[in-house]
């Protein structure tokens, strides 16, 4: 017996139909404990565990809440909790305005997926102020300079905060996150189910197997290095030098193709479409932009496809490939039968071409992401 009466664990029900499926299971008997008043010997007799490490749980979580993502994803949860409480299920509605939800399981691993890929590359960590509503990737480059290279919403980083995925060793008014073990783990487990639910995937995972079998492991264990690789082509690119000691491409240049990249992968979300940009790798093919409407994916793949059909034949195949699928130089050059060390020139030409067009259809500064 929990010893609640009938109205108390309705509300329990309603609040945890409420909360996401993605909160841990220590937030939720934080929650519970801190915001619902469930005793701590209730909830270790419901999770099957000692009192002490529910206590524990609930210690950390306080300890925690130093960070101001956690902490605003527990105020956020916390307001769900306390609205379905017992008194407050008994009083009057009245008409508020809406408090921030908290992202859905699929919005969260889609964005996330975005965020964490990111955060993996060398010098990139997640910018977090009071004042902004969303929060910024930003990377380090050559020379001190930085380079934005995704937006996400504070929710999403919130969750990720919560999750355990990023975290934060600083505080001021700018508040720095950067990728953690669990959070690397995490990804490499969603890019590894993107690849299976994929309409390539199954072949991809038959074609790997039959590999694994006539070659050995080896083969398997570099095909998945390649896979999660952290560090685009573009960023190892944007390293180097040219021969007058000047950086390879400069930041106008790198902000035009994480521009296109940060669009290809907005486009993939959202909607239940496929959309098809292989007509880019195939020179003379129907690269016309079609007709996207309606919501934020449609719109980035209008801008993906306008993008692509502009820079024509050749050229939108380099971008496609180095920028969006992030195949690397080597490759690339293989697959369309360049010479060696070609493709860098090549990608150079393209981001010119690219941004140019961003410059002409979107304005100047478009190419930066946000």
């Amino acid at each position: 017996m929990t010893g609640l009466s009938d109205t108390h664990i309705s509300a329990l029900h309603a609040a945890a139909t409420e909360i996401p499926g993605w909160v841990p299971r220590e937030a939720r008997h934080y929650l519970s404990h801190v915001e619902m008043g469930r005793p701590i010997r209730a909830l270790a007799r419901s999770a099957n565990c000692h009192a002490s490490t529910i206590l524990r749980q609930i210690r950390k979580l306080e300890t925690q809440r130093d960070d101001p993502l956690i902490d605003d994803a527990l105020e956020t949860l916390g307001r769900v909790s306390r609205g379905k409480s017992p008194k407050n299920m008994e009083r009057p509605k009245m008409t508020q305005p809406e408090d921030p939800k908290m992202p859905d399981d699929e919005t969260l691993t889609s964005e996330a997926r975005r965020i964490l890929r990111r955060l993996c590359e060398t010098g990139a960590m997640l910018a977090v102020a009071a004042e902004m509503e969303k929060a910024v990737v930003v990377r380090d480059g050559a020379g001190g300079s930085s380079t934005r290279t995704a937006v996400v919403d504070r929710p999403i980083a919130q969750a990720m905060a919560l999750k355990g995925w990023i975290a934060t060793n600083t505080s001021g008014r700018i508040t720095r996150y950067f990728i953690t073990a669990a959070g690397r783990t995490a990804l490499e487990q969603m890019l590894q189910q993107e690849k299976l639910h994929s309409p390539q995937g199954f072949a991809d995972a038959q074609s790997e197997f039959t590999s694994q079998e006539g070659e050995g492991v080896n083969q398997s264990t570099s095909r998945r290095a390649r896979y999660t690789l952290a560090e685009s082509p573009l960023a190892a690119l944007a390293r180097r030098r040219d021969k007058d000691g000047s950086n390879f491409l400069t930041d106008r240049l790198v902000q035009a193709g994480e521009r296109l990249r940060e669009d290809f992968e907005l486009a993939q979300m959202g909607e239940k479409t496929t959309q098809n940009w292989d007509r880019f790798l195939t020179p003379g093919g129907d690269a016309a932009a079609g007709s996207f409407t309606g919501s934020a994916p449609s719109a980035a793949r209008a801008r993906v496809s306008s993008a692509l059909a502009d820079l024509g034949p050749g050229l939108s195949d380099v971008v496609l490939r180095c920028c969006c699928y992030l195949e690397g130089l080597e490759t690339t050059e293989k697959r369309l039968g360049w010479s060696a060390r070609s493709g860098k020139i090549v990608l150079r030409i393209a981001l010119m071409r690219l941004r140019k067009h961003y410059d002409e259809t979107l304005g100047p500064g478009s190419a930066m992401i946000g």
